[in-house]
């Protein structure tokens, strides 16, 4: 039976920390937890966030989850936020630590998105920056990504191998690996991404953590009006719902020459309202690229476990399979172009990883008439693909078609090589970038070998309420956050 999501939803119990002074670290407490204890006295701005660089510097030739960390400008920023708690302001993350991937503006500091070469430091925040500044928090550094973000692992020259503090011989992901290792480390306790073809929830997948894709527009991305032609979008990565759902809160918000405004939303209060009973698609179908994209026993094993879940949960589940006709045609002549916008942008091109040369020659190929039909394509395809939410209310598929990879696996393959092979490792996520539309990714368990799988509930636009109100209730039932990495720092088979 459908929904009437106009009645009133009864809410779970609001989590409430009480913890002595002294007890928190920052280590394994979330942002909300955080947020909590600054804000009634039991640890101070400056303590969080000398741990957290302690941590940090701790794990940097293992996880190496880091391209610039901001020290010094980090201790001066908390000490100013202990005098403002001292003097009774109140603000959602006043003092806690956070971190941005290296593809973000953060005044003072480069922004090189994994490319080798020396970049002059930025003028001014990007408005997410500015948004995160204006709620307290305390930018601690800038998180390690793959070249102009275009693969699902975070290896290159530039900063080395990001490394998966479940395993350190697997990739945490990518493209935003960096942010998703950080947190899964306990570095800090949440962290932006930007996902254009998954890759907020990819790394999410991979490493235990809840990761969302939120609506176009739903984060500003200016400087950029739009970012790869509208596939890409930022997003928060956490150990928990309620703690990507504040990062959510306090990071959306538009800028005036943004080209997508969404209406706002409450995230974090839909992470403490019950869903309803809902009616659930559960779809193995992966959109067609005329490659093969086998799905690993152990995924299928995982998100078959979470559909018995979600029934358990009173909701109604049965597998239904999107339409997805050739979203793909729209996908590539987008993403080729946005890699040749920002290839153009780097101090020397000759240092570019040579598949992101042929990518950038691809997207000024396909540029001009093809990208404008691949743009004006999006609305047919959204009616397309949409039609599965007349019977349904939420599409929940795997994140990825495997456990994450061995470091070095994608690496140094060629092109075309790298290309299959992660389109065979990460099918199902892309599509919902060519949409726009949200999506959550959730810890769905293990692997036999004990690596992090994930699967995505999927929603039409401006879904994101319902999306973390299930996603919340998931949690709840499964308990994911308890899991942590065996003392951070597991060495792998």
């Amino acid at each position: 039976m459908s929904v009437d999501e106009s009645q009133d939803r009864p809410r779970r119990p609001e989590r409430r920390i009480r913890r002595t002074a002294g007890e928190l670290d920052g280590q394994w407490e979330g942002l909300a937890e955080q947020a909590q204890a600054l804000a009634g006295g039991q640890v101070a701005a400056t303590a969080l966030v000398q741990r957290c660089l302690e941590r940090i510097a701790a794990t940097q030739d293992t996880v190496n989850a880091f391209r610039r960390v901001r020290a010094e400008a980090a201790l001066d920023e908390a000490a100013a936020a202990d005098r403002r708690l001292a003097a009774g302001e109140r603000l959602p993350l006043l003092g806690v630590p956070v971190a941005v991937k290296d593809d973000t503006d953060v005044a003072g500091e480069p922004t090189a998105f994994g490319c080798a070469g020396l970049f002059p430091p930025k003028e001014r925040d990007s408005e997410v920056v500015r948004r995160l500044r204006a709620a307290g928090a305390v930018i601690v550094g800038k998180t390690n990504a793959c070249e102009l973000g275009q693969w699902p692992f975070t290896e290159g020259p530039a900063f080395g191998d990001t490394r998966n503090p479940w395993s350190l011989a697997h990739t945490p992901g990518g493209s935003s690996g960096g942010s998703a290792a950080a947190v899964a480390a306990g570095l800090v306790p949440a962290a932006l991404g930007t996902d254009g073809a998954g890759s907020v929830r990819i790394p999410a997948a991979w490493s235990h953590l809840v990761g969302i894709k939120p609506q176009r527009g739903r984060i500003s991305t200016w400087p950029e009006a739009e970012a790869f032609q509208g596939i890409t979008g930022i997003g928060p990565l956490a150990r928990t719902v309620e703690d990507a759902a504040l990062l959510l809160d306090v990071a959306s918000g538009n800028h005036a020459g943004d080209l997508h405004r969404p209406p706002a939303i409450a995230a974090r209060e839909a992470a403490g309202r019950d869903p309803g009973r809902l009616r659930i698609a559960l779809s193995w179908k992966a959109a067609a690229t005329f490659t093969r994209k086998p799905l690993h026993p152990d995924v299928r094993a995982a998100v078959t476990s979470l559909a018995h879940t979600l029934a358990g949960l009173g909701h109604f589940v049965e597998e239904a399979e999107p339409d997805y006709g050739l979203v793909g045609l729209a996908f590539v002549p987008r993403a080729t172009a946005g890699v040749g916008e920002w290839a153009a942008r780097v101090p020397d091109p000759r240092l570019l990883d040579r598949r992101t040369r042929e990518a950038a020659r691809l997207g000024r190929l396909l540029g001009g008439p093809v990208l404008r039909r691949a743009r004006a394509a999006e609305s047919r395809q959204q009616q397309r693909i949409g039609a599965l939410f007349g019977p349904y209310d939420v599409l929940l598929t795997p994140t990825t078609a495997t456990p994450p990879p061995r470091v070095g696996t994608l690496a140094k393959l060629s092109g075309w090589r790298t290309d299959r092979a992660m389109i065979a490792a990460c099918p199902y996520a892309w599509p919902w970038n060519v949409l726009g539309w949200p999506g959550v990714s959730v810890p769905a368990g293990f692997s036999a070998d004990g690596l992090p799988l994930g699967g995505q509930l999927l929603g039409p636009a401006h879904a994101e309420p319902r999306l973390i109100s299930l996603a919340a209730q998931l949690q709840d039932a499964l308990r994911w956050q308890d899991r942590r990495p065996g003392d951070g720092l597991s060495p792998g088979a």
